[in-house]
């Protein structure tokens, strides 16, 4: 009775919550759900889930152990096999990490993206897949990182994250991913505890590849091709993204590689991670030979200690990341730059660098910025540019004379120089490199969400109408998501993402700077903000 009730909560949820374009009849039967229907085979047991509007879904599938005990700043291992049909009906636990997300009813934030977070957990290590059929036909596959830096998200954090729409549109299966994230995923005890902590420092990344290799080895029974992965994240999931092309393990687990607004050519430095790792040891009032203690305490109970340990740290950062993120230890993660062409361990797969003109947008919520001056923005940047400050506003002001002060303002907190600086590193590999601009801005807000931080995800997953508190629906953002999407299964399928839907989208070289502008009107610019971008990094 207890699982015959908790099926039916399940499909009145997802009737509930299904919004967006389908295939569905008319007033015919939309979600399919018993015995006999969705059923898998997985290496580990089967999984049963649902088909909704002709798309096969699965949530929560484990491709790892519980992270809690013993295995907690361990390498990822392989979950207990099940010998029964296993539900996967609902999306698993996010990794530990603090949600400190606005949820009160006056919140703006929270009406725009309504994060979605419900169990918390170390049995963190779940997997979703949406695909069209159970069948043999081999389709490419895309599996979503997720964003929130290293230290927090889901893989499902938001709406436009799922992968139902784009399935259906591209005939592709999609994953999303849950692994271990902040202190729990990236805390190195190596130098302290020696050769059993020896991966501590990166078991967040490896989950990762735990999660690829389990595509790799399952994914044939869910209708996807293991030959044919494309790993695509924004945000923290493009760095990990950039992360992952550059891992020794991923080679012949990825094939290409999408990262929007996010972006590395370094992990953290390894002496750092290494004395914090120390320091928390210290704060613990533990000695090296008593780490093991930190593996049994409640997880919220540690993540406490290791992030008061993390701000009273005073130790050197030279390069890299401060924190908790993975580390360039050598052995999972390069311990120098990333995409070394010298390097035949690494993948050297294409990429598609994505960001978007207004990442850091000032005044969504702050009418009155809109009539800010010049003057008023060297005022507000004053603090980040220093001395700097008029000749950046100024060059950026000259090179795009079209631009409102307030614009001006978000292009430079946007500015390209971290992607630019990606895509140049990458390029030397030899694989094909692509470089986007979104720039479409939604008619929300008066005009003031611009083309923000984490538009583009709802675009490029054919999600527009389900994300309707961003780009507010209709025809409209439909039309330039229809052509990402495009894009981005021509990619997923050849490597190259020219398509009929877009103009001919050359490969990016550091000489020309070549960028597809991602709006209502696409089109292809040479480096357009160069002049004023060097003036940043002058």
């Amino acid at each position: 009775m207890k699982k015959t009730y908790t099926l039916l909560l399940a499909a009145a949820a997802l009737l509930c919550a299904c919004t967006g374009p389908s295939k569905q009849k008319e007033d015919g039967q939309r979600l399919f759900i018993g015995e006999d229907i969705a059923v898998a085979n997985t290496q580990y047991g089967r999984v049963r889930g649902f088909i909704l509007d002709d798309i096969y879904q699965f949530k929560g599938i484990p491709y790892g152990a519980s992270t809690a005990g013993e295995n907690r700043f361990m390498p990822p291992k392989p979950p207990q096999p099940w010998d029964y049909v296993r539900p996967a009906l609902l999306y698993g636990e996010s990794a530990p990490q603090v949600v400190g997300y606005d949820r009160r009813p006056e919140s703006y934030a929270g009406f725009v993206d309504h994060w979605n977070y419900d169990l918390i957990g170390e049995d963190c290590l779940r997997l979703n897949v949406w695909t069209p059929a159970l069948d043999a036909a081999k389709r490419p596959v895309l599996v979503w990182l997720h964003g929130g830096g290293f230290s927090s998200g889901n893989a499902i954090e938001q709406d436009g994250y799922g992968g139902e729409n784009l399935a259906r549109y591209g005939d592709v299966v999609c994953v999303s991913v849950n692994h271990r994230l902040n202190s729990l995923g990236y805390t190195d005890f190596a130098g302290v505890g020696g050769e059993k902590y020896r991966h501590s420092g990166n078991v967040g990344m490896l989950d990762i590849i735990a999660a690829l290799q389990w595509v790799h080895d399952n994914i044939t029974n869910f209708g996807g091709d293991p030959g044919n992965v494309t790993i695509i994240g924004q945000s923290g999931g493009g760095s990990k993204v950039s992360i992952v092309a550059t891992m020794p393990a991923a080679k012949g687990l990825v094939h290409k590689g999408v990262a929007l607004s996010g972006n590395s050519v370094t992990a953290a430095n390894k002496e750092y991670a290494e004395a914090l790792g120390a320091h928390i040891l210290k704060e613990a009032g533990l000695k090296p030979s008593q780490i093991d203690k930190l593996q049994q305490m409640p997880w919220e109970e540690y993540y406490a200690l290791a992030n008061r340990a993390a701000r009273s740290f005073r130790g050197t950062n030279p390069g890299g990341r401060a924190g908790f993120s993975p580390v360039g230890d050598g052995v999972d993660i390069p311990a120098g730059t990333f995409f070394d062409p010298a390097d035949a361990s690494l993948p050297n797969i294409p990429i598609l660098y994505c960001t978007t003109l207004d990442e850091s947008n000032p005044d969504r919520t702050q009418p009155e910025l809109e009539s800010i001056t010049l003057d008023g923005v060297v005022e507000r940047l004053t603090a980040r540019f220093g001395d700097r400050t008029r000749e950046i506003v100024e060059a950026y002001a000259a090179q795009f004379p079209q631009k409102r002060p307030i614009e001006i303002w978000s292009m430079i907190l946007a500015n390209r120089s971290n992607v630019v600086r990606s895509a140049d590193t990458k390029v030397k590999q030899g694989a094909p490199v692509y470089v986007a601009w979104f720039q479409w801005q939604p008619p929300l807000f008066d005009g003031r969400m611009r083309a923000f931080h984490c538009l583009d995800i709802c675009f490029w997953l054919h999600n527009t109408d389900l994300m309707l508190t961003h780009t507010g629906g209709g025809a409209r953002p439909r039309a330039l998501s229809d052509k990402m999407s495009d894009a981005l299964l021509t990619f997923m399928r050849t490597g190259n993402p020219n398509c009929d839907a877009l103009p001919e989208w050359p490969q990016y070289t550091p000489e020309n700077g070549e960028v597809m502008i991602l709006d209502d009107v696409c089109q292809v610019q040479n480096d357009p903000d160069r002049a004023a971008r060097s003036v940043i990094n002058r």
